[in-house]
């Protein structure tokens, strides 16, 4: 199994759930997030008003940290590959700030209410 891990734009969530689930993987989680890499900060990534502690000190067009969503999926390894492309599909908009993926190994898995464990655990 894999587990993906995908820092992406807020915005773009909606667009990625939907590739996910016609994938036949609905089951994620979702994790608001502040980050810091190259993009510095975009204000039209922003919907709402951060707290002055959030915003960048008097530098111009910078942040101190940028809202993003961490998206986390849990996939059986063959099916690893399609689930990065179609989050890539969904993200990927050739700009600064479009985000990361991480794909990490996964010794197992348990359902707790079933005892499933394995792929049959998360899928």
């Amino acid at each position: 199994m894999k587990e993906i891990i995908a820092i992406i734009r807020p915005k773009k969530v909606g667009q990625t759930k939907d590739a996910l689930e016609t994938l036949g993987f609905p089951s994620f989680m979702a994790v608001r997030v502040l980050g810091r890499g190259h993009q510095r900060g975009i204000a039209a990534e922003l919907n709402c008003d951060l707290p002055p502690e959030l915003q960048g000190q008097g530098k111009s067009g910078g942040m101190k940290y940028i809202p993003k969503r961490m998206l986390s999926v849990v996939v059986p390894s063959a099916d690893a590959e399609a689930v990065v492309a179609a989050i890539i599909k969904a993200n990927q908009t050739a700009q600064i700030g479009d985000g990361k993926i991480f794909v990490l190994p996964v010794d197992d898995a348990l359902r707790l209410r079933t005892d499933e464990t394995g792929d049959m655990a998360v899928l």
